[in-house]
């Protein structure tokens, strides 16, 4: 493992400090050239030089460094004897199938090829084994520099395809981590409102009758006083065990959220505030998962703490619990100010939109709206299987 890190780092350096690199490879190789071509003299040594350093920029500007390559190997052709500088054109060769644009690469491989009889010929005259010899070798040669350079050229397409995908997987999950959060807030606002809305409901109506009761049945103002104590400690307990969610680490357990099974708790719990309800459940109850569970339950919270806030004095209200073969049906209808109840449908409730949203989430639905004659009624369908 440390061996590839060293690796890593060494790829690293070398890919920041390409530039460098490929003029000191420059430098190096038109000194020696230049030097190996002194014995044709002067002239041919300057030429090997300056057939070599435009190598310098053959990845940053491939095309102005093959223009210079061709231009000096032309200067050679009229003005003297091969110069050992004529490697530079192969190594330009390379960098235009390389680095270069397709154009340029073709381009460069064309003027490879034909560049390999002339040379042939005016270096070796008319001797007609030699040339075809040397122009086969010399268009070997530049068919694999261009070759090479092709490979070289799909190797950082594959390497570019790489970065990008690598660039597009995080954006991906980015945008998963945000959507997931965001539905996380949504979750844990509804549950919030749920608590609270519901809670503080039966609170404020036992609040109010046990005020009007004080003075006339002190036994009522207790029993008020007790179901406005125990609500309180359950919403608090609902409260923490929620928070505590966002809490958690790997290992912790969390405490069992309310289901279908307990509607009925639910029930004989709003009428202990005072609203007078009724229930019904028809059909064999079953499993559910608990997200459809804990859907539903919410489901009836609501649209019982709605009663309590809209319905006005005296209402009643209906429970009905429907176990189908494909569904689980609820009905909650009251008879008090049912057009009242439909301002919790405006923007930015929670009310019957958090309904909505939960029951869509398992592929049900949710219906409700002033019934005929007075009252508000709320309908829902949550599939077993969503």
């Amino acid at each position: 493992m440390q061996g590839q890190d060293v690796f890593d780092r060494i790829v690293g350096w070398w890919r920041r400090n390409s530039l460098l690199i490929d003029a000191l490879v420059a430098l190096g190789l038109a000194g020696v050239t230049g030097l190996g071509s002194l014995a044709e003299g002067l002239l041919a040594a300057l030429i090997s030089v300056g057939m070599c350093l435009p190598l310098a920029v053959r990845r940053r500007f491939p095309e102005v460094s093959a223009a210079l390559v061709v231009l000096f190997a032309l200067a050679q052709l009229v003005l003297v004897t091969p110069a050992l500088g004529n490697v530079a054109v192969l190594a330009s060769v390379y960098a235009l199938a390389g680095y270069a644009r397709p154009w340029a690469s073709r381009a460069g491989l064309l003027l490879g090829l034909a560049g390999a009889p002339v040379c042939a010929v005016r270096f070796f005259g008319y001797d007609i084994g030699s040339v075809v010899l040397l122009t086969a070798l010399i268009a070997f040669s530049v068919l694999a520099s261009w070759s090479l350079g092709s490979l070289r050229r799909a190797q950082r397409q594959t390497e570019l395809a790489l970065v990008e995908r690598a660039r597009l997987l995080e954006v991906e999950r980015e945008n998963e981590s945000r959507l997931a959060a965001t539905a996380e807030r949504q979750r844990i606002a509804r549950e919030m409102h749920d608590v609270v809305a519901h809670s503080l409901s039966v609170i404020i109506a036992q609040a109010d009758g046990g005020r009007y009761a004080a003075t006339a049945s002190p036994a009522a103002a207790a029993q008020a006083l007790e179901t406005i104590s125990g609500t309180g400690r359950q919403a608090l307990a609902d409260m923490r065990g929620l928070l505590g969610v966002l809490r958690q680490g790997p290992g912790d357990e969390r405490a069992p959220q309310p289901d279908a099974a307990r509607i009925p708790d639910l029930v004989d719990h709003v009428r202990a505030s005072g609203l007078e309800i009724t229930s019904e459940v028809h059909g064999t109850p079953r499993e559910l998962p608990p997200a459809i569970g804990l859907a539903a339950y919410r489901i009836v919270q609501e649209s019982l703490t709605n009663v309590l806030k809209h319905a006005g004095p005296r209402a009643r209200a209906h429970v009905q619990v429907r176990w189908d073969a494909d569904a689980l049906r609820l009905g909650v209808d009251d008879d008090g100010r049912g057009a009242a109840s439909m301002v919790q449908a405006g923007p930015g409730g929670q009310g019957l939109v958090g309904m909505a949203e939960r029951a869509r989430l398992h592929g049900g639905s949710v219906s409700s709206g002033p019934r005929p004659g007075g009252g508000f009624s709320v309908r829902a369908t949550l599939p077993y299987s969503p």
